[in-house]
């Protein structure tokens, strides 16, 4: 197995993916989806129900090289032909481990873009955290 599938099982695992077409339909209802995979050998119908999940948000959609076979087996199942990732992190792991990522730059610069903020907001909270530790208050005016 490569690299790419490898990062769809780390996910599994994690439980940063929802599998199946309603469990990825739901989390991109939910704007939760970061990157909604859709088999090559997929129906039209679930390619169009895919991109349809997508529209007008700033969810990211895209066809993958790997059969319903080959993702199923990646992720533990018989065949799979829909998943999103919900962590933008892994997200773009799996893009970067693709062979070619050059093909899926503007998916790659969006990825790339949301895990920073994702990591300026944990390094925020945790800043915040210890500060609260250290019984600093935030904001406001301090008083003398």
């Amino acid at each position: 197995m490569d690299k790419a599938l490898n990062y769809l099982s780390l996910a599994r695992k994690a439980g940063r993916i929802e599998l199946g077409e309603e469990p990825v339909g739901a989390v991109a209802r939910a704007n939760k989806a970061r990157l909604i995979l859709v088999a090559c050998d997929a129906g039209d119908h679930s390619w169009r129900r895919a991109k349809s999940f997508v529209a007008g948000t700033e969810q990211l959609c895209m066809k993958v090289p790997y059969t319903k076979d080959r993702l199923g087996e990646a992720v533990g199942r018989t065949s799979l032909a829909m998943a999103a990732f919900t962590d933008p992190a892994l997200a773009l792991a799996f893009v970067k481990a693709l062979d070619d990522p050059e093909t899926h730059k503007e998916a790659l610069e969006s990825l790339e873009k949301r895990t920073r903020r994702v990591l300026q907001r944990q390094q925020e909270e945790k800043n915040h955290q210890r500060n609260l530790r250290q019984g600093r208050k935030t904001g406001g005016k301090r008083e003398h």
